[in-house]
């Protein structure tokens, strides 16, 4: 059985190279669920998880994306993430449960403080509205 470990180290490794729809699929389980900071319901399966995340990796994930701190349990990882968006410091957290095979089975963003939460929610709305295209 794998551990949080080895899933969170290929989660970096999809991250690190763009967060691709294509890699970020091969990462989450079928029947995963993914809670955003501005949106109240679950979205629930792969395509609308991998949606979700691409768009976040083009709006938080600019160069100044860094992951400050990492917590592992089992088959949990939380990992704490600072960023700037049009001046606007962005504190978050990214709470990641992977299964035995270490696939991503539940994603959930956390974001810190109100004008960092209304910056992600106008650019992710932007971002998802591009992607429907």
């Amino acid at each position: 059985m794998l551990s949080a470990r080895e899933g969170l180290a290929t989660w970096h490794k999809v991250i690190e190279n763009g967060s691709k729809p294509a890699e970020l699929a091969a990462i989450i389980r079928e029947d995963a669920s993914f809670h955003s900071p501005v949106v109240h319901t679950p979205q629930k399966g792969r395509d609308l998880v991998v949606a979700y995340l691409s768009a976040a990796g083009q709006t938080l994930g600019n160069d100044s994306f860094t992951y400050v701190r990492e917590l592992v349990d089992d088959e949990n990882a939380c990992l704490e993430f600072t960023t700037e968006m049009d001046g606007i410091h962005v504190n978050g957290i990214d709470l990641i449960r992977f299964d035995e095979k270490g696939m991503i089975t539940d994603f959930k963003v956390m974001v810190r403080p109100l004008k960092a939460v209304n910056k992600v929610w106008e650019q992710m709305a932007a971002m998802l509205e591009r992607m429907k295209g």
